[in-house]
């Protein structure tokens, strides 16, 4: 099943905070001893509806995460948000890995877990219900994460692709 991802956004000229979700270190035993090396999970957003994520592999901690905030930046994508929340409900799948999150009342803060909170919290929104449901793999649950808020639809695309009017999206 292909994926398509049509809502990109160039990272040029955004101002873009990054969170470092997971950092693994990695133990490979070669004849002359352990070599380590990190890896780093990060998720960069503008808090305005632009969210990346990105994986980064060096021999330091800190060369890692530089690498994991690059390559955030060349998957950058824009997600549609009303009122600090989400349009509608969305569930996704990667791995073993099934994410669900859903749009809340003003007031109700972000109601997710680990590194699915720093992907909702870096994209901006402000109010939403989510559980991951399945693994907890980090790797994972970014992903699945990322892939429902790249599904959502705004009501106003929706009602041009039905060709119907946009207070009919609403009231069904």
């Amino acid at each position: 099943m292909a994926k398509t991802v049509l809502n990109r956004v160039k990272g040029g000229d955004i101002e873009l905070h990054e969170k470092v979700v997971a950092i693994n270190r990695v133990v490979k035993t070669t004849k002359g001893g352990r070599a380590f090396s990190f890896s780093a999970l990060v998720v960069v957003g503008n808090g305005n509806g632009v969210v990346g994520h990105g994986l980064g592999k060096a021999k330091e901690v800190q060369e890692a995460i530089t690498k994991g905030i690059d390559d955030a930046k060349k998957n950058l994508i824009k997600v549609p948000i009303m009122h600090g929340t989400i349009p509608h409900e969305q569930l996704a799948k990667e791995g073993a890995a099934k994410v669900l999150i859903k749009p809340a009342a003003h007031g109700t803060g972000v109601i997710a877990g680990g590194s699915m909170r720093a992907v909702l919290e870096a994209v901006g929104i402000t109010d939403v219900l989510s559980k991951s449901l399945g693994s907890a793999n980090p790797h994972n649950v970014v992903k699945a994460t990322f892939t429902a808020l790249a599904m959502l639809r705004e009501p106003i695309q929706v009602a041009r692709q039905r060709n119907i009017n946009l207070k009919k999206v609403f009231n069904g």
